[in-house]
């Protein structure tokens, strides 16, 4: 074994034990030693110029294969305003990709587009001979031009449980989907290959490591996502670590959920990659009108959603799964599906006793002030701060539906740690950016950061610090993923996960940390990024 020592170098471990050091060895992909002063010697050196130093981020709740299948095969129609936009991109994507059999686009923003204007009619213009599927910034929306309609059969379709078509007012499918009828379509048109996926694991992989993630935490892993990982293991070409949150459906009764996780979790036990927790999706998003609330939507067009567990089945299915020793991984957005979530989560400490499953709570965009104080007996808060801001340019809607008496229990993150909450930063990439230093600085400022941002912050008395996002990123993330034992941070005996940074994100101005650049990322302390500033 070859030592690797990096010297020269401002380093914050994140081990309260020793929170500083000048210098680290590594050998056989671990920590071998690390301290002040004056270092060993070694035959591979690193000179880190005096930058700093952090443990690998971590990045627990990010949709890395379907994100990476989208940056190798997916339009990218996020800037689009317009419909011209949007069928050019789409025109020139299908010119560029003649051999894919189904055209695929994602991130259309709902501010600008929705069921009122984005159809299967429009589509057909950019593309008619072959199907196509777009979805939304959420990926709770799709839609779908006519050949992929009538390809999959949709017009004979009936909305199946928390899923809905689109219909106009002769009950025909406009083209439009909502939540859980998109798979059960998309499953109806012609797929990608297994190497599709591989290429895009290998594109999300490279992106990731880029931006200094050597661990996820993937929340939709099916057997698809599992059959991905697990290849990418055996070939030796997985650069950093996937924990894995297995999909549970309403369809689901506590005995086919504990099975098949069950199932899981033992063909694939890790380190590398594993299957650990149960993912529920309990409400939708406001962008569709699918996210639960206590009271009715404040907009004009009123109205509510019902959580997509009830009551019964929650407490049932969370209690036989945490019986199981499965984490529980809840997709919640309005403050309905919040406390149905903590609802389950205290029945099941109730009937099993308390262990440290590291239960967590993902979004909680709108929280009920009575269950702040929940969170930290219950589940863990893992927030994607991105969106804690007004958004400089595109529509909130979500904000409408909220209500402006309501604002102030959006995004709510110093309310929950003050209650007592144990955190975790994350992405939901795709849906919104990977960059984990733009989301640590929209945290702090609750700021969008884009040059000119014409408007303030979004109730600033919420911003977490940066010492908060980095613990987010690291110690918390990695308990966040089951692997707190050996990352997470900087200590010997663990694994040789770290990133070296072009400024010191720890002390430089708030709006400067966006721009920061990982110029050096080891995973088990091999490069798996290396910019030519080091």
């Amino acid at each position: 074994m070859v030592d690797t020592l990096i010297h020269n170098a401002r380093i914050r471990t994140m081990d309260p034990t020793a929170p500083v050091a000048d210098w680290v060895l590594i050998r056989g992909g671990v920590i071998a030693s690390i301290g002040r002063g004056a270092p060993p010697d070694a035959r591979d050196k690193i000179d880190a110029g005096g930058r700093l130093v952090l443990p690998g981020f971590q990045d627990a709740h990010v949709h890395l294969l379907s994100g990476g299948l989208d940056l190798a095969t997916a339009a990218y129609l996020y800037d689009a305003v317009s419909a011209d936009d949007l069928l050019a991109t789409l025109r020139a994507h299908a010119a560029a990709k003649p051999n894919l059999p189904v055209v695929l686009g994602s991130g259309w923003q709902p501010g600008h587009f929705g069921d009122h204007n984005l159809t299967a009619a429009l589509l057909d213009q950019a593309v008619s001979d072959r199907p196509v599927v777009i979805y939304d910034s959420s990926f709770h929306n799709a839609c779908l031009n006519s050949r992929a309609l009538e390809m999959a059969g949709v017009q004979d379709m009936a909305d199946p449980p928390n899923g809905h078509i689109v219909r106009d007012a002769q009950g025909r499918a406009t083209g439009m989907l909502h939540e859980e009828v998109i798979p059960v379509v998309v499953n109806r048109l012609p797929g990608l290959t297994d190497d599709h996926w591989m290429q895009g694991l290998h594109a999300a992989q490279v992106h990731a490591n880029r931006h200094g993630i050597t661990g996820v935490l993937d929340p939709r892993v099916t057997d698809l996502e599992a059959r991905i990982y697990a290849r990418a293991l055996a070939e030796d070409a997985l650069t950093l670590r996937v924990a894995g949150a297995a999909l549970v459906t309403e369809a689901d009764t506590p005995d086919t959920a504990v099975a098949r996780l069950a199932a899981l979790r033992a063909a694939h036990p890790g380190p590398e990659f594993h299957v650990q927790s149960a993912k529920f999706f309990m409400d939708g998003v406001y962008e569709n009108r699918t996210a639960a609330n206590l009271r009715a939507y404040a907009d004009a067009a009123a109205g509510n959603a019902p959580c997509m567990f009830t009551a019964d089945a929650t407490n049932a299915l969370f209690t036989a799964l945490d019986a199981a020793r499965f984490a529980i991984h809840v997709h919640v957005i309005g403050d309905a599906a919040a406390r149905r979530a903590l609802d389950g989560l205290q029945a099941a400490r109730a009937a099993n006793g308390p262990w440290p499953a590291q239960h967590q709570l993902a979004h909680l965009q709108l929280v009920d002030p009575a269950d702040f104080a929940r969170l930290q007996d219950l589940a863990t808060a893992n927030i994607q701060p991105l969106w804690a801001c007004f958004d400089p340019t595109i529509p909130d809607i979500a904000l409408d539906m909220i209500g402006p008496d309501r604002w102030p229990e959006v995004y709510a993150f110093r309310r929950m740690l003050d209650a007592g909450a144990e955190w975790c930063l994350s992405s939901d990439w795709a849906v919104s950016t990977l960059n984990p230093f733009e989301i640590i600085e929209t945290a702090i400022t609750r700021k969008a950061p884009v040059a000119g941002n014409p408007k303030g912050p979004f109730f600033a008395d919420q911003a977490l610090t940066v010492q908060e996002c980095v613990q987010g990123y690291t110690v918390n993330a990695a308990r966040a993923c089951w692997r707190e034992h050996f990352t997470g941070m900087l200590r010997p005996g663990f694994s040789a996960d770290l990133i070296v940074l072009d400024r010191d994100i720890l002390a430089c101005p708030a709006p400067e940390i966006s721009a920061t650049q990982v110029l050096l990322t080891l995973f088990k302390g091999q490069t798996v990024h290396r910019s030519a500033g080091i």
